[in-house]
């Protein structure tokens, strides 16, 4: 893990409104530090080339050059850079294309400051972040897909309970449905899925589904 000192972040967008709402928020962190906003993937390889940034935040559509092609770009070029997608709730499909194009995380537009300290710092940290309002279809698609963020060493065992747990959480149920199915209190329930997070060094329930899919845990049903 890295120590957080001031973690400098590039924002790319084309929406100069956007850009002026993120600096405002980012200016209020005492260990992150924007050192440039970019209008689009030209503008963003530029400035990643001069100022060597650890985080860059870019949108997927973006005139002259996509975030996709930038992403790819800086990938290849800049490996120990960590790239987040930022998209809309409807563009799931240029979700994958920027994980596969090695983006290491993703937020929706509407995330809220919070949500955007923890993905910057989490992919800070060499660990992915999917946004906390990810569709189970987008997790699919995500697990589907070629990213593979989950590297460990060595694989955790996950207990018979643990498991039935992780199948449930993958079918959409809530604690207390799983609880309700399984004779266990609400409270037992959370203790186990966050053992469960910390076995699989994921952040919430879009992870879950992700890493269960790619290890086999889970088989979704076909659509």
């Amino acid at each position: 893990m890295k120590v957080h000192g001031n973690i400098k972040v590039i924002i790319a967008d084309d929406h100069e409104i956007f850009r002026d709402g993120m600096r405002i928020m980012l200016q209020k962190q005492p260990d992150i530090e924007l050192i440039a906003e970019a209008g689009d993937g030209h503008e963003l390889i530029d400035q990643v080339k001069k100022l060597q940034p650890d985080i860059v935040i870019s949108d997927v559509k973006m005139p002259r050059m996509d975030g996709a092609a930038a992403t790819r770009h800086l990938a290849e070029h800049y490996p120990h850079i960590g790239i987040i997608a930022l998209t809309m709730f409807d563009e799931e499909d240029l979700i994958i294309d920027m994980l596969e194009a090695g983006a290491k995380g993703y937020l929706l537009k509407n995330a809220d400051k919070n949500e955007i300290v923890e993905a910057i710092k989490s992919v800070y940290d060499q660990q992915p972040y999917y946004c906390r309002h990810t569709s189970h279809r987008l997790a699919e698609m995500v697990a589907k897909s070629k990213f593979n963020p989950h590297k460990q060493a060595v694989k955790p065992d996950f207990s018979d309970r643990e498991q039935e747990i992780i199948r449930y959480i993958c079918d959409g149920l809530t604690s207390k449905q799983i609880g309700e199915k399984i004779f266990l209190s609400v409270r037992t329930v959370e203790g186990l899925r966050m053992k469960i997070l910390e076995k699989m060094d994921v952040k919430n329930t879009a992870g879950i589904i992700i890493y269960a899919i790619k290890n086999n845990l889970y088989l979704p049903e076909k659509r």
